[in-house]
């Protein structure tokens, strides 16, 4: 991973207006430079008395750097986080559904039907 730090540009194209149904419209030259199309999925953040506007897709890739940096500044290789999955997953199982529960026979996972 590179610890380079990515220029990050901070751009006023224009201003818009929020429609009759809430809706925004992203100015056509953003969404193109960002790949975005009709349904690309945002997560809105409320920044003091305004709004960010983060690509979901965006958002996921800078968690995983996140997650990635912290991991290998502790110095975690990924098998030895992986290893630790089994375990994770049953606490958390007992934490929602009870210890009774975990202690039911596992379902029988079936392969997903072709057309």
């Amino acid at each position: 991973m590179s610890t380079e730090c990515e220029e990050i540009v901070l751009e006023y194209l224009t201003t818009t207006v929020i429609g009759e149904k809430g809706q925004v419209t992203v100015p056509k030259r953003f969404r193109e430079e960002l790949g975005l199309d009709a349904g690309a999925p945002f997560a809105v953040l409320r920044l003091g008395e305004g709004l960010i506007l983060l690509p979901q897709q965006q958002r996921f890739e800078q968690l995983c750097r996140r997650v990635s940096s912290t991991l290998a500044g502790a110095g975690l290789e990924p098998e030895a986080v992986l290893a630790t999955l089994p375990e994770a997953r049953g606490r958390v199982f007992a934490r929602h559904y009870g210890r009774t529960a975990s202690k039911r026979p596992a379902r029988q996972h079936r392969e997903p039907r072709r057309s």
